[in-house]
């Protein structure tokens, strides 16, 4: 985010986990950030890891421990909600832990994510139905089940 033209991770840098992310989707996003490639630059991201299923965590950890040796300039973050740090993930890697504080303002983050997000003015585009042509946006109520 240092330059409003740095792209935005593509799909197989970011996984984002549930309780039914299986143990081969994990690995096969490991392998990608901790075996050596040609795209060597790249910034993988396991979102919400604290809802990894415990067998499916303790294999990610071994598999970690495994494939580390193959690479020792990985660029891996995990990310998980504060009230499910004590799950199996997030304190195997505990002693990697690092409290971020947002570097930009909120308003910077606004901006580099309308620059990536907006869909070109003359294409017919479902995009056009949201604010200043993002193709995403997000559609919340204070009630539920109103037709959202």
């Amino acid at each position: 985010m240092n330059s409003p033209e740095q792209p935005l991770p593509t799909f197989d840098e970011v996984l984002l986990c549930t309780p039914q992310t299986s143990t081969e989707q994990v690995g096969l996003f490991l392998r990608r950030c901790l075996i050596p490639c040609q795209g060597g630059n790249k910034i993988y991201t396991m979102l919400y890891a604290d809802e990894l299923s415990y067998d499916v965590s303790k294999r990610a950890e071994e598999l970690f421990q495994h494939l580390q040796c193959y690479n020792s300039s990985y660029r891996l973050i995990i990310l998980c909600n504060c009230e499910g740090e004590n799950s199996y993930l997030p304190s195997a890697f505990s002693h990697y832990k690092v409290h971020m504080i947002p570097q930009r303002s909120r308003a910077e983050i606004q901006q580099y994510l309308q620059h990536h997000f907006r869909v070109p003015q003359p294409s017919d585009s479902a995009a056009a139905v949201f604010k200043e042509h993002m193709c995403v946006g997000i559609v919340s109520s204070k009630r539920a089940g109103m037709g959202k």
